[in-house]
Formats: structure tokens, sequence, C-alpha cells
């Protein structure tokens, strides 16, 4: 399955999510391109080339095997300002599984589009793509993020201690997770 056969977009309140655009470079790259927003990513913040390859591989991604991610363009109605992205990987078939994650543009922090736009995502994996289980996994340092699944009932499952490192820094990882009965139930 590619982006494609999705029935995409996805619309909320005050955002739209879609496929990304060749026209969304600056925006992705003006996000993307950033210490400060991969600093709970462990890895440098990709430039040039890189960066420009890292686009390409998203515009038409598919999402049929363990391991695709469907990356999607948060769009804001108002003005179709890009703020970031969400996305849905898909973790395991066999165990109808995947794994939520977001990027934002720190400028659009603190108005509540990152829960908005996970919300909608979390409904479409359970919805549409029919997950059991959906998961997030996070830097433990990162406030916001962690905001963000709490915000969304989702429960910590896991703190992984000193799991991952970069620049020489150790980091702690947290893993929060959300079934579909326990979705429905809530009336997400």
């Amino acid at each position: 399955m590619t982006v494609r056969d999705l029935q995409l977009p996805i619309r909320t309140a005050r955002l739209t999510l879609r496929p990304f655009a060749a026209g969304d470079f600056a925006a992705y790259a003006d996000y993307q391109g950033r210490d400060d927003v991969y600093r709970y990513l462990y890895a440098h913040a990709p430039a040039g080339e890189a960066l420009a390859q890292q686009f390409r591989r998203v515009l038409d991604a598919p999402l049929a095997h363990d391991g695709d991610i469907l990356k999607l363009a948060v769009v804001r109605d108002e003005d179709g300002a890009v703020l970031g992205e969400v996305l849905l990987k898909l973790a395991s078939q066999a165990a109808l599984q995947g794994e939520v994650g977001y990027v934002f543009h720190p400028a659009y922090a603190g108005k509540g589009y990152a829960t908005e736009a996970v919300k909608a995502m979390i409904d479409f994996g359970f919805a549409r793509l029919g997950f059991h289980r959906i998961f997030a996994r996070l830097d433990a340092a990162n406030a916001g993020s962690v905001g963000v699944v709490e915000r969304l009932g989702m429960r910590r499952e896991a703190h992984l201690v000193q799991n991952d490192r970069f620049n020489g820094v150790w980091g702690d990882e947290y893993v929060y997770a959300v079934l579909a009965t326990e979705w429905a139930a809530r009336g997400q």
C-alpha cells in the first residue's frame, strides 16, 4: 500500500494532515534542519543533500512492510503553514502494532497542535489501519513530548534507563502505549 491508497487527508478542528508535496521542502527543512529539534532524536540534524534526500524518501513512502513509515505534513488550516509532521510506523503486521511519532517546529509549540495531530493519527491507526496497539517512544527529558502522550491518555509502559547515547551523553527513553479497546472506551 502507498500513501495514495490511504484515503487522505485527515482533518481536525484546526489542522489538515496530508502527504508531503514537493513544494513543502522549505518548511520541512526549516524544522528538520534544526539542532534544537534533533536534540531528542539522538542524531545530528541533516543538512544539504542529506536533508534533500531524506525529504525525497518521504514523498511516496510505502506502508506495506514492517518498518515502513507513513509521514504526513501537519498544515494549519487558517494560513496553510506546515507546522511539522506526524508519523505512523508499521511496527509489526503480525501483532497489529504501530508506532506514532511527531516532529514540530518549535515556533508552534504550546498551542496544542501536536496533541491534536497525534490524536488524529492514533484515530487513523486504529480506525483505518486496524492496529491493535499503538505506542510512542520518546526521550524522557523531552517534557513537551511527554505532555502530548499523557494528555492523550497513553499509558507509560517502560522507562529504559540510559538506553541510548548521543554525543557521549546517555539518555533515558519512555515507552507509552494504548490499545484500540482502551482508546474506544475513552471516546477519544
